[in-house]
C-alpha cells in the first residue's frame, strides 16, 4: 500500500472550506428553529418533538450517503456528486422554512409547513455535510488527519459564528425584527436567505478546488478499504456494526450524553434566556424576540470559546484527559445559565460550554477514524457513527417534554438537566481506549 501524501495546508484547507456555508445553514437552524416555532404558536412543553426530525433525518441519510458513495465512482468523484446535491436543497429549503407564517395559513397549516421544511433542510444539510467527513478520511494519512480535522472544526465554528449572529446584525442595520402574531420577523428571514447564498458559493469553491482519486489511484492508497468494498453487497449495517471497534461504541456512550445536552441547549435556551435575562415567556413580545437575537449572539460566543479552546487542546498529551475536562467545564457552563440575569455576563457559560463543543467537534471522528484503519467501508462506518449523534437527540427530544414538567416547567432549569448530562460523558470518557 503506498503511503498518502502529504497534503499542504491549502489543500487540507480546499478540502473541508465547503463546511463552512454548510455549518452557516446548520448554525441558522440550531440557533433558530425553536424561535420559529414558538413564534408560529407552539406550546414549549412540546417544542423538543419539533426536535425530533433533525437527528432522524441525519440517522437515516448519513449512513445511506455514506454507504453509497463508497459505491460512487463519477468524474465529479465519489463524494462530492452527494455534496453538491445535498447543498442545492439546502439553498432551496432555507429560502421556504422561515416564510411559514407569511403563507396566509392557519396555525396548524404553518406548523405542518415548517415541520416538512425542517425535515428537507435537515436532510439536505446531513446529505451535504458527511461528503466532508469522508474526504479527510479517504485522502488524508494519519500523520495529517488530526491537523485536517481541526481545519474542519475551526470552519465550522467560523461558519456558526456568521450564521448566529446574522438576525442580531440584520436588527442592528435596520431591518424589521418584530411582526404580526404568527409570522416571523424579517430580521430572521433574511438571515436564511443570506446564508443560502454563502453556503452556495462554498459549496461551489470545495467543487472547483478539490478533485478527487480515481478508483485506480484510490486503491493504491487504500487497498484494504477497496477490497473489503468487494464484498460490500454480502455485508450490511448490522455486519458492520457487529465487527466495529470496541472504541465506535465508547465513544458512542460518551456522544449519547454530549449530545443530549445540546439538544436541550438549543432547544430550551431561547426560552431560558427570555425568562431569566428578559422576564418573559411570551413569544409574541418584542422581549422574546430580541431574547431570540441575543441568543445568537450567544452562541456565536460559544463558537469563539470553541476557537480559542481548539487551539490548546494539542498541548494537552493526554487526549482522554483533555477530552473530559472539556465535557467537565462545559457542564458547569450549563448549570451557571440560570443563575446569571446580566445578558453580558452570560458570555461566561457560553464560552465555557464552548470548549465541550471543541472537544465533541475533533475528538470522537479522531479516535473512531484511527480505531477503523483495517476495517474498511470507511464512509458507511463514519454514517452508522452518525448514530451516536442522531439517537441521542432523539431520546432526548422525546422526553424533552417530561423532563421539563418535572423540572417546574422552567426553560431555565433545563441548562442544569444539558450540565448533567454533560458530567456523566465526562465520567465515560474513561473507557476509551485510545
Amino acid at each position: 500500500m503506498k503511503q498518502k501524501p502529504d497534503l499542504s495546508f491549502w489543500k487540507l484547507w480546499n478540502l473541508s472550506f465547503g463546511f463552512f456555508g454548510v455549518q452557516i445553514a446548520y448554525a441558522l437552524q440550531s440557533a433558530n428553529i425553536s424561535r420559529i416555532f414558538a413564534t408560529l404558536g407552539a406550546d414549549p412543553h412540546n417544542l423538543s418533538y419539533f426536535w425530533i426530525l433533525p437527528p432522524l433525518m441525519g440517522i437515516l441519510v448519513q449512513p445511506i450517503v455514506g454507504t453509497l458513495s463508497d459505491k460512487t465512482w463519477t468524474r465529479f468523484g465519489r463524494r462530492i456528486p452527494y455534496l453538491f446535491v445535498g447543498a442545492a436543497v439546502a439553498v432551496l429549503v432555507m429560502c421556504l422554512l422561515p416564510n411559514a407564517g407569511s403563507l396566509g395559513l392557519t396555525v396548524s397549516a404553518a406548523m405542518l409547513f415548517g415541520l416538512v421544511a425542517l425535515m428537507f433542510l435537515d436532510t439536505s444539510i446531513n446529505m451535504a455535510m458527511q461528503p466532508f467527513k469522508m474526504l479527510v478520511g479517504d485522502m488524508v494519512n494519519e500523520k495529517q488527519k488530526a491537523k485536517a480535522y481541526s481545519i474542519q472544526s475551526f470552519l465550522c465554528n467560523a461558519g456558526s459564528v456568521l450564521g448566529f449572529v446574522f438576525p442580531f446584525i440584520f436588527t442592528f442595520i435596520g431591518i424589521s425584527n418584530v411582526a404580526e402574531k404568527g409570522v416571523v420577523p424579517d430580521s430572521v428571514i433574511w438571515s436564511f436567505y443570506i446564508g443560502a447564498a454563502i453556503l452556495i458559493l462554498c459549496v461551489i469553491y470545495t467543487t472547483s478546488k478539490v478533485k478527487e482519486w480515481n478508483p485506480k489511484d484510490y486503491a493504491e492508497y487504500n487497498p484494504t478499504s477497496e477490497n473489503s468494498e468487494s464484498s460490500e453487497d454480502s455485508g450490511n449495517w448490522i455486519t458492520l456494526l457487529k465487527n466495529a471497534p470496541s472504541t465506535f461504541w465508547k465513544v458512542g456512550l460518551v456522544q449519547f450524553f454530549s449530545w443530549a445536552a445540546m439538544l436541550y441547549m438549543w432547544n430550551y435556551t431561547t426560552g431560558a434566556i427570555a425568562e431569566v435575562v428578559w422576564n418573559t415567556t411570551d413569544p409574541s413580545s418584542e422581549a422574546f424576540q430580541e431574547a431570540g437575537n441575543w441568543v445568537g449572539i450567544l452562541f456565536a460566543v460559544q463558537a469563539v470559546g470553541s476557537v480559542i479552546w481548539a487551539a490548546l487542546l494539542p498541548q494537552f498529551k493526554n487526549t482522554k484527559l483533555a477530552y473530559s475536562v472539556s465535557l467537565v467545564i462545559g457542564g458547569i457552563g450549563f448549570a451557571l445559565v440560570p443563575f446569571i440575569s446580566n445578558q453580558y455576563l452570560q458570555f461566561i457559560p457560553f464560552l465555557m460550554i464552548g470548549c465541550a463543543w471543541a472537544a465533541m467537534l475533533a475528538m470522537p471522528f479522531t479516535f473512531v477514524t484511527n480505531a477503523l484503519q483495517g476495517y474498511g467501508h470507511m464512509g458507511a462506518y463514519l454514517g452508522l457513527f452518525n448514530g451516536t449523534i442522531c439517537i441521542p437527540q432523539i431520546v432526548a427530544a422525546l422526553l424533552g417534554g417530561v423532563i421539563l414538567t418535572l423540572v417546574g416547567g422552567h426553560q431555565s432549569t433545563m441548562m442544569i438537566v444539558a450540565g448533567v448530562s454533560f458530567l456523566i460523558g465526562s465520567v465515560c470518557v474513561v473507557g476509551i481506549k485510545k
